[in-house]
């Protein structure tokens, strides 16, 4: 069986750039970047324009912006494989990684799995249809595109998140309104002021989405009152879902210690986790920043991490 001295498990900035420090430091890494699990390159694959990363001042698609990425990984030497991770085996070193066609034995692993935005499943937000096309799942990352500029904007959700969106996308929106299906928010009493008194924010309370539609771009949103039943049609220039994101975690099997909603505990000021040689990275254990750029930054610490818990081992 194969032994690696390190192995990454995911894909998106926080796994290419651990790759790329990695491999020049001639840790020989190798990378399962996904198959069936999701687009390798991470939510950016899903991602249109990106504004925010340094370094583009003109913008880039997120999909040109991962493959840069992969592409300078795989120049220092990255072995790249095309697979799933179905389980780790973090008992015992070295840690045991079943792929999904391939076995590797690792003396140390960085997971940055990523993760999930939570989406409904409402006509007109799915894949094929207006995702990507006016509706999104992170205002920070979109709401500055063009698309959305002087439009009416909404957004689903009702936490802090949900009001952190909507407050952002008061910068760019004529208007925006939080559409929540209850009839107070979940999110802390000081966000709750912040929203509710904000003159650019209109509360939908106790309203569900029911559909978006547009031809190209988003052009309408359909809420119905949960009490009444009664449907309203809302012009629209864009939704943005603020509905939490699940962690990428299923394959660990509970072996990791976990934070609040199964993001990957690390020990602060670190990307080390509670076990010895496993290193975490990205979204996977950032519940608060969730950006390119700042998954890039933990990518590249988690390899510093690992490159030093490495050489110690081979002091002893």
């Amino acid at each position: 069986m194969e032994r690696r001295r390190l192995v990454i498990i995911g894909s998106g900035p926080a796994s290419y750039t651990a790759a790329i420090y990695a491999a020049r430091a001639n840790l020989e890494p190798l990378v399962f970047e996904g198959f069936f699990s999701g687009p390798a390159g991470g939510q950016l694959m899903t991602t249109t324009e990106v504004e925010n990363y340094p370094g583009f001042p003109e913008g880039i698609t997120g999909p040109d912006l991962m493959e840069k990425f992969r592409s300078q990984a795989l120049r220092f030497g990255t072995t790249i494989l095309t697979e799933d991770v179905t389980k780790v085996e973090c008992g015992k070193r070295p840690f045991l990684i079943h792929g999904g066609s391939t076995q590797v034995e690792a003396e140390a692993v960085i997971i940055a799995t990523g993760a999930t935005a939570q989406r409904l499943d409402v006509p007109g937000t799915r894949d094929g249809e207006l995702w990507q096309k006016g509706v999104s799942a992170c205002a920070v990352c979109d709401g500055a595109i063009p698309i959305f500029r002087n439009k009416p904007l909404f957004v689903v959700g009702g936490g802090d998140t949900a009001v952190e969106e909507a407050l952002f996308l008061t910068k760019y929106g004529s208007k925006v309104y939080i559409i929540h299906r209850r009839g107070e928010l979940r999110a802390s009493k000081i966000m709750s002021e912040r929203a509710t008194s904000h003159p650019k924010i209109e509360m939908l309370w106790n309203h569900v989405l029911v559909r978006v539609e547009g031809k190209q771009l988003v052009e309408s949103v359909t809420v119905q009152d949960v009490h009444s039943k009664q449907e309203t049609t809302h012009p629209a220039g864009g939704l943005f879902f603020a509905i939490g994101h699940r962690p990428n975690v299923g394959f660990l099997e509970g072996q990791i210690e976990l934070m609040e909603h199964d993001y990957l505990r690390v020990i602060p000021g670190s990307t080390r986790t509670n076990i010895e040689g496993i290193f975490a990275a990205g979204d996977v254990q950032d519940p608060i920043y969730r950006q390119a750029v700042s998954a890039a930054g933990s990518g590249c610490m988690a390899a510093l991490d690992a490159e030093r818990w490495l050489a110690a081992l081979e002091y002893h």
